[in-house]
């Protein structure tokens, strides 16, 4: 029996298992690259596929490092206030560097710095920690968590015929619900003449018209 023991093995050992997470999670976030800069460029935006048993394995691990980077918006906002315009290592910089507005800016930093670390921990690739932070926590500020879908795939893999799906971002390709047609409504139904009232009379039928 597997008590207390949560998630799937995937028949590799521990290490090998994050390994595995780590990667199918960095390789997610790296679509998000700018196609001008990504060397090996994605058929689709945000989104890979792999297994069905992966892409439910790897996703926890994607919105935890989303979630982290959303928590530090509030600090990345303060900080970037109490940051100077200037060009770093000008004389103005160095002016500022050395004043106490900058022990102020490294306090409001410092939580930020603290997630990056942890993001970076769990990923292992600074290039995809970037992306978390720029691009991903920016875009879900106002989402509280359910940041990627699983799509199951009806064409198994070939070889094995290991079940596939696909593991993507929401807010790109959402679909959206379509409302029902209104029912058409019908004229009103005559009343019924009330009880002992004369009935109407007929119209008179049309004279047909006479041949000239």
């Amino acid at each position: 029996m597997r008590h207390r023991n949560k998630g799937r093995k995937l028949g590799r050992s521990p290490s090998h298992q994050r390994a595995l997470l780590r990667a199918l999670a960095t390789a997610l976030i790296l679509t998000e690259r700018d196609a001008e800069l990504a060397d090996n460029q994605p058929k689709v935006k945000g989104r890979i596929i792999t297994t069905l048993q992966k892409a439910k394995e790897v996703r926890p691990l994607v919105e935890r490092c989303i979630t982290i980077a959303r928590r530090a918006l509030p600090q990345q906002l303060a900080a970037d206030q109490l940051e100077p315009a200037t060009a770093r290592r000008s004389e103005d910089w160095q002016k500022w560097r050395k004043s106490p507005q900058w022990l102020e800016w490294n306090r409001a930093v410092a939580p930020v710095l603290a997630a990056r670390r942890r993001v970076l921990q769990l990923l292992g690739n600074k290039q995809a920690m970037r992306l978390v932070f720029e691009d991903l926590a920016p875009r879900f500020a106002d989402r509280n968590g359910g940041y990627t879908r699983v799509l199951k795939l009806a064409k198994p893999r070939l070889g094995d015929a290991g079940p596939r799906a696909i593991l993507e971002f929401v807010g790109v390709r959402d679909r959206v619900r379509q409302t029902k047609a209104q029912k058409p409504k019908f004229d009103e139904p005559v009343a019924a003449p009330a009880a002992g009232a004369p009935a109407a009379e007929p119209a008179p039928a049309a004279a047909p018209p006479t041949e000239q």
